[in-house]
């Protein structure tokens, strides 16, 4: 017994030669949902922000993601095509986003906004961490409806057969749903529930590296990595793994370091 795929179309509507697909209306799901509990959180007294300051926020966010997804995949995934052809990197239509690249993108755009606000960058990036998994958990679910990125083959009852000929008609598991589920629904409650009371600067973004990067780490295992790349190591090992695993550990840091800060400063205090 097995699950049945949705087959479901990739273009959402087309308006004249125009095809808006389902995965950049999940694109402007993620940005409006963050700008929405942005604007929520921004409410709350203690917050420090504005709901105004959201709005601008969500802009230099949206770039990063897009201007650093594109450039971590041409880096990360695609180099050499892209060195043979420099302008694909700009054929964003043919595909290809990276989430550790819109990571870097990201971050390079709340410096800059920090900066341009007069707010500390962790101050910032506290701030957005909760608000990403909305926008994570919406583009896994473009990429199952793509039928793209599956995993590995599979008899557990809950395997699909993707119509993809490169799944060679075998049961997989559905890696994109478990991604779904873990980078966006759990994340999310794990980060909004943390940040709902006070917390000492980093560790709401600590919490975020860690949590992110042990679950794409985990899921790593039962996806079926890029053709072209393969397993880098032991069989096993995927260019997800190597990147997931240096935000594990950067997580621990800034956790470790937010907690024992806050610690010195209650000692000097009393």
């Amino acid at each position: 017994m097995m699950m049945s795929y949705l087959n479901i179309d990739p273009v959402a509507f087309s308006l004249g030669p125009l095809k808006v697909h389902w995965y950049g209306v999940m694109y402007l799901i993620g940005f409006l949902g963050a700008w929405w509990l942005g604007r929520f959180r921004a409410k709350r007294p203690a917050s420090g922000w504005r709901p105004e300051q959201v709005d601008d926020l969500i802009f230099y966010g949206a770039l990063g993601v897009i201007l650093g997804g594109r450039l971590g995949y041409a880096l990360f995934y695609d180099f050499d095509h892209i060195l043979a052809d420099p302008f694909a990197i700009f054929k964003i239509w043919q595909g290809g986003m990276s989430f550790h690249g819109g990571l870097l993108g990201v971050l390079v755009a709340m410096m800059i906004y920090a900066r341009k606000v007069g707010k500390g960058f962790f101050q910032v990036t506290d701030f957005v961490a909760p608000l990403v998994p909305i926008g994570l958990g919406a583009g896994r679910i473009g990429n199952f409806i793509n039928g793209e990125l599956w995993g590995k083959a599979t008899e557990l009852p809950w395997g699909m057969v993707f119509p993809d000929p490169r799944a060679g008609g075998l049961p997989r598991h559905p890696s994109q749903l478990y991604e779904a589920a873990l980078e966006g629904v759990a994340l999310f409650l794990i980060l909004w529930f943390f940040s709902r009371r006070p917390r000492p600067t980093m560790a709401v973004s600590g919490l975020f590296l860690f949590c992110y990067g042990l679950f794409r780490f985990a899921v790593e295992f039962v996806r079926v990595p890029d053709a072209h790349l393969g397993y880098l190591a032991l069989d096993w090992l995927t260019m997800g793994q190597i990147l997931s695993l240096p935000m594990v550990f950067m997580g621990i840091i800034l956790l470790g370091w937010a907690y024992r800060k806050r610690s010195s400063t209650h000692l000097i205090k009393s």
